[in-house]
């Protein structure tokens, strides 16, 4: 259905070790992609990716800055272990709670964790049974 998205970061470094930290228990991983970039999924040669990086994109309008509209990603887990491995290294990693590992309520055999990476952004972790 995706083939990429991404986001503006103010601190690449930061975010680094913030998407670093995470894709390890969703079994994801990072490779950089020039100096001021790099990419979060599977592997570097599939798709879908999320692009994160500290230029400017060529499409925003007039006014546009990182993190003036919170994005929200959210990412399958294989496990619920995984949602917690996920929640614990975000938070080692600068992330800051936005809601704990645990069923959702209104979402059936939904298990999720929330956390916001170092611009805000919701970055979530979820398990469907």
């Amino acid at each position: 259905m995706l083939d990429h998205t991404g986001f503006v970061v103010t601190d690449l470094a930061a975010a680094r070790r913030f998407y670093d930290a995470i894709a390890r228990p969703l079994g994801l991983m990072t490779a950089d992609n020039g100096e001021s970039a790099f990419l979060l999924g599977k592997s570097v040669t599939e798709y879908p990716y999320l692009w994160i990086g500290t230029l400017i994109p060529s499409y925003w309008v007039e006014g546009s800055r990182p993190g003036i509209n919170q994005m929200h990603v959210a990412f399958a887990a294989p496990s619920k272990q995984a949602v917690h491995d996920f929640y614990a290294a975000a938070l080692e990693a600068g992330g800051k709670d936005n809601g704990p590992p645990g069923p959702r309520e209104g979402a059936d055999k939904y298990y999720g964790a929330f956390v916001l990476d170092p611009d805000g952004n919701n970055i979530e972790a979820v398990w469907r049974e």
